[in-house]
């Protein structure tokens, strides 16, 4: 059997936020990307996200960071930061994230539009560091798939020096 995703919403909890966000990523992850990798017509109730189809769910207005079969592509990745990072070459502020999902909007792929924004945007408020800034070492943990693990720890570890 494949590995999957379920619909929960402990990952956002465990990063710190509020039951009603995480309980809305959740149910928002799995409606989009549900359907598109599971095989065939019939959706299930469960909405589960079948993990080796997870390219699948690649959208348009994306960086491309991922080519059409789920690999990563570090040129493309670099790329993010040599045309949207101004002021910093290795983070982006709120407006470089803002000037980068402009770009590389697809016309009139409105999906496409919105997906891109919900996954900078939320990246953005959970991977920002303390200047406010989107480090590069945090876009590839998310790449990577190292990012929730990481800010996992790093809460827990913060939770224990205060107690």
């Amino acid at each position: 059997m494949a590995s999957s995703s379920s619909l929960q919403p402990d990952g956002f909890r465990k990063l710190g936020r509020n039951i009603f966000r995480s309980l809305l990523a959740a149910v928002l992850i799995h409606l989009v990307l549900s359907h598109k990798t599971r095989p065939g017509k019939w959706p299930s109730l469960l909405f589960p996200i079948l993990i080796k189809n997870i390219k699948y769910g690649k959208h348009g207005s994306d960086s491309d960071a991922y080519d059409a079969e789920g690999r990563f592509v570090p040129e493309k990745f670099e790329e993010i930061f040599k045309k949207y990072a101004h002021k910093n070459a290795n983070s982006l502020t709120a407006d470089e994230v803002n000037e980068l999902l402009k770009k590389n909007r697809e016309p009139k792929y409105y999906f496409g539009w919105l997906n891109a924004t919900t996954d900078w945007r939320l990246l953005y408020d959970l991977a920002k560091n303390k200047n406010g800034e989107l480090t590069k070492e945090a876009v590839r943990a998310v790449y990577d798939g190292s990012l929730f693990e990481q800010m996992t720890m790093a809460r827990e570890n913060a939770s224990k020096k205060s107690s």
